[in-house]
Parts: structure tokens; sequence; C-alpha cells
């Protein structure tokens, strides 16, 4: 059996994958794999698995699947996994380190002394305290920022659309319900035709002015025209994301937009999570081979 790591994992997970076959970094052998991981940047197109005639697992390291085009692979009986559990705490530990630094300036702060500029005055600071924030999705990472959330005194709505028992939030099924609420949003939606433009311009005029709205599940929930009108007029005092149209963003409005903090998608990027997923991955290989999965 050939196993091809198609994207960036924990160094240590060749070695752990050697005894179920072969195991390469090498894309160029995608033709004759039996098994490929992939993170965000590879593709599963139709395209791809028709390049791939062994092919019988795909696992993506990570929680979204929208990489990979999944009636094509279950059309070429091709099994398809994910490891939804492992990036949650990295994932929201994320939307919460960016939750803080917005509102308080920390990169243009930082970026003011090294030019030798002292902005003492000119950066002023906004709490998280008894602050409302929304947590649209609230699944395994949005209750996970909710539960962090209440350590610092905020009020926490949610939206989802299946009914969610939390100690950690209030959830709502229609997120108008939601949304004039709020001093803070964050954003943790799967890609689907339902929530894809769900936070467009007719969603950020119902919002409060002033508004902080962090994203760290799918770039295309946004517009990210109506985003930018946003934070030009001060409907939205600042837009954190670590996710775009593309991986990289090419030609987004966001790059030159005022009141942004942008990361380069690395949510999951912790090596706490990179060896949890590795974990996670063995075995789903383990099973495959074992007949179990």
């Amino acid at each position: 059996m050939k196993i091809l790591i198609s994207d960036a994992f924990d160094p240590s997970l060749v070695g752990r994958l050697q005894k179920y076959g072969e195991v390469t970094d090498d894309k160029s052998q995608v033709s004759t794999a039996d098994v490929v991981l992939i993170r965000s940047k590879t593709k599963c197109t139709k395209e791809y698995i028709d390049a791939a005639p062994n092919l019988k697992l795909i696992i993506r390291g990570g929680v979204g699947l929208d990489n990979i085009d999944l009636d094509y692979a279950a059309s070429k009986k091709i099994k398809v996994h994910n490891t939804p559990t492992a990036s949650s705490v990295a994932v929201a530990e994320l939307a919460f380190a960016l939750m803080l630094a917005l509102p308080n300036n920390v990169v243009k702060a930082h970026n003011s002394m090294v030019e030798g500029k002292w902005l003492k005055k000119e950066l002023q600071r906004t709490e998280l305290f008894q602050k409302t924030l929304g947590i649209v999705g609230c699944g395994r990472i949005g209750t996970l920022v909710a539960k962090r959330a209440k350590g610092f005194d905020m009020t926490v709505y949610g939206c989802d659309k299946a009914e969610i028992h939390s100690e950690y939030i209030s959830v709502k099924i229609v997120i108008q319900e939601l949304i004039g609420k709020c001093d803070y949003l964050s954003l943790h939606l799967p890609l689907t035709k339902d929530t894809e433009g769900i936070i467009n311009k007719n969603l950020i005029a119902k919002m409060k002015d002033g508004i902080y709205i962090v994203n760290t599940g799918r770039g295309k929930t946004v517009v990210e025209e109506d985003i930018v009108d946003g934070l030009r007029s001060g409907k939205i005092a600042g837009y954190a994301t670590d996710v775009y149209y593309s991986d990289p963003p090419e030609n987004s409005p966001l790059l030159n937009a005022p009141n942004v903090l942008l990361t380069p998608h690395i949510g999951a990027s912790t090596k706490e999570n990179l060896l949890r997923i590795g974990d996670v991955i063995v075995e789903l290989v383990d099973d495959f081979v074992n007949g179990k999965l």
C-alpha cells in the first residue's frame, strides 16, 4: 500500500505510518497512491481523483471537507474521513486570540513601536468584559470559544441550525434574533449552500454599530466586499480572519481594508494539534488496513 502525504503534517507521521506500507510526500506519485492525506492546500477535485486510479481512502487532517468532491469520491467508492475533534482547541484559541488582539490594537501598537512611534493616546483599547458575544455555528469549536468567553464575563448567545444544549451558550435558530445584540461576532460555520455569503450587507445593516467580527470558519461565508464597506463606513469596527476565498487570497479587498487583522489560515497549525491529527490518522489507517473503517 502507498500512502501519499500531500500537505504539511507533523514530521513524525511518516515514521508512524511506515508499518502500513510505502509513505511518500512526492505529489507526482498520486497515480499510484492508495491513501492520500491532505489538509487545506490539496483540492481533491474530480480531476485529482481521476488522476489517482488506485485511490481508496482520503483523510483530511482538519474539520471541513469542502476541498473534496464528496459525491465524486463516493461514486468511485473512495472512503473519505476527517479529524473533527483534533483541531477544536487550536482553532478556538486562535479565534479568541484574534478577538483580544483586534479591539486592543495589539498589532498596530507593536508596529508603531518598531517604527519608533509612541502612540499611547492614539491607540484606544476596548474591553471584552461584560460585552455580548454572538457565536454563529455552535459545534465543538464554537462551544469552546463560548467557554473561554465566560471567563471574561461576556454574555454569550449562539446561532445554530441544530438544537444545542450548553451551559455556555444560549442558542437561537434564527440569526436575525441574535445579530442586533452583539458587540462581537465569532463565525464557526462550514461552507454549504445555506451558509455561503450569509454575512452580507443586509445582515450587516442589522448589526450593532461598531461590531467586531472574527472568522475562523470559512472565508466564503462572508461577502468580503460587504465587510470592507462596513469597515470603511464604521459600521464594523474591526474584522479579523484566518480564512479567505482562496489560500492565499488573490485580489481580496480585505488586503487593503482598514481595521483588519489577517492571519494565513493557521487555525489548526499548533504543534499540539498536528500531533493530535497524526494520532487520529494513524487510527484511521489502522482501521482501514484491518477492514474496520
